[in-house]
């Protein structure tokens, strides 16, 4: 219990820079009184004692504004800043080192006596204001931006941002980039801008073949399997996933290309089980395929892996 108690106080020092003093952060931090009688109030709940679980939770609420169902998991060296607003429903489960602002709100979707609040993840940032509802998975290391609205699981790793949370892209490694929530990409604007990039290169290459009279280009000469595949890539880097805005080639979810003479086999893998996109993307991978080097059959396969932002320093399939 006492190294509990001092992880808590340390959790304060490192996440909050306003913390200057051990009695200060004793006596004038709500969210952390806050998860010292949820302590008392899981406790009680989980030895029988509910009625005096969810007296402790009621007392809590009064005292700090926040809500936090006595069945409610949460790990170790969480802090919530603030406080204020604060709703942690009765199955949600939260892992360690995760940091909540004011107004967070963890909610369910269900009326059934079931899991139906969220599972966050370890090292996990949520902005001010944001809610996440339903039984779904927050990733380690994810960060969802003030103000998002998540009804969909968030990959481990990734920057969701949004009403609804959309995918903004990866994590910075820097801790110091936990509170720069005004540096948060928009995925809109990421959007827009490759399609603006593919404009502008769709617009040179018709600028090319006018002035080449309209005359096919020749066909490229036979070469390495690994240059054709090189090639496919390259093609591929053309597909832009419409919730992150980036190439499938970059966000790491073209696993594998296989050409065999006019036939081609892409391995991919999806930002999430229910993508709505999927039948978008695989007919583009298909249309961008078709007719390169002489490739006339395209099959896409769906690889049932899960994915997650791709590491600093790593390279495509």
């Amino acid at each position: 219990m006492l190294r509990t108690l001092r992880e808590d106080i340390a959790a304060v020092f490192a996440k909050d820079p306003a913390a200057r003093t051990l009695w200060e952060v004793l006596f004038c931090y709500p969210g952390l009184h806050a998860l010292w009688l949820h302590r008392v109030a899981h406790f009680l709940w989980v030895h029988g004692l509910k009625f005096l679980g969810r007296l402790v939770s009621h007392l809590n609420r009064f005292l700090t504004g926040v809500e936090i169902h006595p069945g409610a998991r949460i790990g170790r060296r969480c802090f919530i800043d603030h406080g204020m607003g604060v709703v942690i429903g009765e199955t949600a489960e939260l892992g360690d080192d995760v940091l909540l602002y004011q107004g967070v709100v963890l909610g369910g979707t269900s009326l059934q006596k079931t899991k139906r609040h969220p599972t966050i993840g370890n090292r996990v940032v949520i902005g001010a204001g944001a809610i996440v509802l339903g039984p779904i998975t927050v990733g380690d290391d994810a960060r969802i931006g003030a103000g998002s609205v998540v009804v969909k699981p968030v990959p481990a790793g990734a920057t969701v941002v949004g009403v609804p949370a959309r995918l903004a892209g990866p994590r910075e490694p820097s801790e110091l980039a936990i509170l720069e929530h005004g540096q948060l990409p928009d995925p809109i604007v990421q959007a827009l801008s490759q399609l603006l990039e593919r404009l502008t290169h769709l617009e040179s290459r018709l600028r090319a073949l006018e002035e080449a009279h309209m005359t096919a280009p020749p066909a490229p000469p036979p070469g390495a399997p690994e240059d054709a595949r090189a090639r496919a890539l390259e093609a591929l880097r053309h597909v832009l996933d419409p919730e992150a805005g980036l190439s499938l080639v970059d966000l790491g979810l073209i696993r594998d290309v296989i050409i065999e003479g006019s036939r081609a086999e892409v391995h991919m893998v999806l930002t999430s089980p229910n993508c709505p996109f999927v039948g978008y993307l695989t007919e583009q991978v298909r249309q961008v395929l078709r007719g390169l080097d002489g490739i006339q059959t395209v099959e896409v396969r769906l690889l049932d892996e899960r994915w997650q932002w791709p590491g600093p320093g790593t390279r495509p399939a």
